[in-house]
Order: structure tokens, then C-alpha cells, then sequence
């Protein structure tokens, strides 16, 4: 039999120290779990080996008396000093970099491995160097003896206030595995939902930019060289409304390249700057939600986060004012977050979320219903789980729904402005060929 040193969580959530006697680490485990408690680490106490007797006959020589041997095990480290990266200089990881670790360690936690092994074992086989230094950190600050949630906080670039306070609800439950095993699903199907949008919008931002700089070629090195032709022809004769019109054009296009380009920055800096105010970031919340093609898809996007975070949230056993706050702050629209706040003022006086979240226009009338009867059932969890899942189906709907009307918009958008071009430069030539014919005959 060997002797196990353990840190452990009770169903409380705090944290208690102790030994254990058991054949092997896996039994070792098995015991500490058998107490009600969640192992986050533990190690073998392995004694000194005894000094040898002195041999008959021979001379006893003084010695000195040897020092204390140092007990090894996964508790007992050496201290070491860590010099840490400054914050404002530490990247940001991927989403799928920590979607995959999230991932990993659940299933490792939940296998029965302990939480500093399922760490270290994640740290050999990471990649990232920004989350190999995060890990590194954690895991001594877990041996130092905190707490794992605490651990994540050195790190808010990585782990965010969500991902923190959903680990702090699992470690007080006991239930860390599944807690992990729900934040990896939250951030897999978050991410789905974004990919989906960013690549809607790949197909009109290409074609957009074709038509830019086609539309800026033709202007600039093609109907110069027209207008030449048609001086020298037509002798300074009159051209259609629509020639002159797009020969104006160019012309401007031309002596004004510089002024156009400063306009374009200056009209993003300017944008920038005025979304960095409350009141200018609130203002293009607004519309963002409102704008004719890409509103409804911002609106059905804000409702499936919201709710799938606030279900996840409170499946985990984060407090509802909490889960509110923090969904709050992560959500990214100004409109979601004033009708969010308003939502915890009223729970916090003791009254539901029907009431604010149908006086906001955000949250359609289904949305609020549904909310509504979860909480007279006792299931808002399981409903806004239930609300997030049909939402991302709506957003699903929504992209191709969206793609399958800005695709051909931009097709004929760019058909009008260079076929546009090409009439204005044929209607001379036409006028030419005309004149050349009845010179002729």
C-alpha cells in the first residue's frame, strides 16, 4: 500500500487536504471520490530509504548527520520563479484553440484523471505558446494551493468572465466535468453560428470589390483614350447626355483620386471614433438591428446568444443576477445590453423577465412567451436552451436567405455600372461609323 497526499473539493465547494492509503493512483482516486470529494490533485508521499547499518569490523567514522529527505509527489514542488509575460503583450488565442482544450479537459476530468494531471497532460501537447504560458500559470497556482476558477482570472484575454464564473459554479458543485463538457458545446455552436455569417459574407464583399475595381479601371485608364478617339473624330462635335456624363466622371476620378481616398479614411476614422462614445456605439446598435437586408439576421444572432449563454449559465448553477450581468457584458449590442440590465433590475426587485424583455423590441413576442413559461414551470434553463436551438436554425434560414438575395443584387449592380459604360463609349462610335458611311457613299 502506498500513501496519497490530495486536494479536494466537498459538495460545498471548499477546498480540504489529506491522505489517503491505497494500492495504486487510480484506487487512490476512486477513494477520495468515495468521500463525497472532487480530487484536483493528488500525489504519491514517497519516505526516504533507510541508512545502511555499519559493517562489523570495521572503523566507525563520524559523519555528518545526513539532511532531512524532501518527500516527492505531485504536491510537493520545488519553488521556482516565474516571470511572467506582461498582460498587454500576451496574444489572443484562437476560439478553437480553447474550444478543443475546453473540450479535452472535460473528458479527461471526467474519465477520473485529477485536474492538475488532465493540465499538464493538455500543456505537453499544446501548441499555442500563448496558452502553454496560461497553463503553466494555472497549474502552479493550483499546486500553491488555489482554486482553479482563480487560477483562469490571471488570464481575462483567454478566459472570460462567462468561461470564469461557469468553472467557479462547477467547482462549487462538484459537477466541473459537466460544466466544461457545456462551455466547449456553448463556444462550438457559437462559433458555428459566426463562421456561418462571416462566410455569407464572403461572396458580396469579393464581388463588391470587383465591381470597385473594375468600375475604377475603366474610369481611370480605359475612357481617357475614348475621349481622345472622339476629339479626333467628331471634331468637337457634341456627345450624348449619357457620354458626357460618365467622361465628367472620369474626369473627376482622375484630378481627384487623392481627395476620394482621403474622404473614404477619413469617413472610416471618423466612424470609429464616434462608435468609441456611448451614444454613437448605441446609435449604430440600432442600426445594425434596423438595416433593411442584414437587420433580422443581427436580431435572430443577438437572441441565440443571449439565450443560449443565459441557459448555459443557469444549467451550471450560476445565480440568475450574476447569469444576467454577465450575459450583459458579453453580449456586443448596446440595445441587448440596456434590455438586459432592465431585466436584472426587475428580478433584483423581485418581479419576472417577461415584462422587460417585452418592452424591448429585440426579443420577439415567441421569445418572450416561451421565457414566460419557463419561469412559471420552473425550466427557464431547459427553455432558453430550447429558444437558442430554434434561433440558430432562424439564423441558418436567415444567411441563406440573405445570400440568395445579395448575390444576384450584386450582379446586377455591377451589370448596370459597366454596362452603363459600355453604351456611353458605343453611342459615339455608333454616330462615327454613321458619318464615316454617308461620307462614302
Amino acid at each position: 500500500m502506498a500513501t496519497f497526499q490530495y486536494i479536494a473539493k466537498d459538495a460545498a465547494g471548499n477546498e480540504t487536504r489529506g491522505q489517503i492509503e491505497a494500492g495504486d493512483r487510480n484506487s487512490a482516486i476512486a477513494a477520495v471520490r468515495a468521500q463525497g470529494l472532487l480530487p484536483t490533485a493528488l500525489g504519491e508521499v514517497k519516505s526516504a530509504p533507510a541508512a545502511p547499518p555499519p559493517q562489523k569490523g570495521s572503523k566507525a567514522k563520524k559523519q555528518k548527520a545526513p539532511a532531512p529527505a524532501k518527500k516527492s509527489g505531485g504536491l510537493n514542488k520545488d519553488i521556482k520563479i516565474n516571470i511572467k509575460t506582461p498582460e498587454w503583450m500576451r496574444g489572443k488565442v484562437k476560439t478553437k484553440v480553447l474550444t478543443q482544450f475546453t473540450r479535452q479537459l472535460a473528458t479527461l476530468v471526467n474519465a477520473g484523471l485529477p485536474l492538475m494531471r488532465g493540465i499538464e497532460v493538455l500543456k505537453r501537447q499544446m501548441k499555442d505558446p500563448q496558452m502553454v504560458d496560461a497553463l503553466t500559470g494555472i497549474a502552479d497556482n493550483i499546486a500553491s494551493g488555489g482554486t482553479f476558477s482563480e487560477s483562469l482570472t490571471q488570464y481575462p484575454k483567454i478566459f472570460d468572465k462567462l468561461y470564469v464564473n461557469m468553472v467557479k459554479a462547477g467547482e462549487a458543485g462538484g459537477v466541473l466535468e459537466v460544466v466544461l463538457g457545456r462551455l466547449a458545446e456553448f463556444a462550438e455552436k457559437s462559433e458555428k453560428i459566426k463562421n456561418k455569417v462571416k462566410g455569407a459574407m464572403i461572396y458580396p464583399i469579393v464581388v463588391l470589390f470587383a465591381a470597385v475595381g473594375i468600375t475604377g479601371f475603366l474610369l481611370v485608364a480605359v475612357i481617357p483614350k475614348f475621349k481622345q478617339v472622339f476629339n479626333d473624330m467628331l471634331g468637337g462635335a457634341a456627345l450624348p447626355p449619357i457620354t458626357e456624363a460618365v467622361m465628367q466622371a472620369s474626369e473627376f476620378v482622375q484630378h481627384n483620386g487623392l481627395v476620394i481616398v482621403a474622404i473614404i479614411v477619413a469617413f472610416i476614422v471618423i466612424k470609429k471614433i464616434v462608435g468609441k462614445t456611448e451614444a454613437g456605439a448605441y446609435f449604430y446598435d440600432v442600426c445594425s438591428l434596423k438595416a433593411p437586408v442584414t437587420g433580422t439576421l443581427v436580431q435572430r444572432t443577438a437572441v441565440s446568444r443571449v439565450t443560449r449563454t443565459l441557459g448555459t449559465l443557469l444549467a451550471s448553477g450560476v445565480p440568475i443576477l450574476q447569469s444576467l450581468v454577465i450575459v450583459r457584458d458579453t453580449t456586443g449590442n448596446r440595445v441587448v445590453s440596456k434590455a438586459l440590465q432592465d431585466v436584472h433590475d426587475a428580478v433584483k426587485e423581485g418581479e419576472g423577465m417577461t415584462q422587460p424583455l417585452a418592452q424591448c423590441s429585440v426579443f420577439p413576442p415567441m421569445v418572450v412567451s416561451m421565457v414566460e413559461v419557463g419561469e412559471e414551470t420552473g425550466a427557464l434553463a431547459d427553455m432558453l436552451t430550447r429558444i437558442a436551438n430554434t434561433y440558430d436554425d432562424e439564423v441558418d434560414n436567415a444567411v441563406a436567405g440573405m445570400t440568395a438575395a445579395i448575390e444576384p443584387a450584386l450582379i446586377i449592380v455591377l451589370a448596370l455600372v459597366v454596362g452603363t459604360i459600355v453604351i456611353a463609349m458605343f453611342l459615339p462610335m455608333i454616330k462615327i461609323i454613321s458619318s464615316v458611311s454617308g461620307a462614302g457613299a
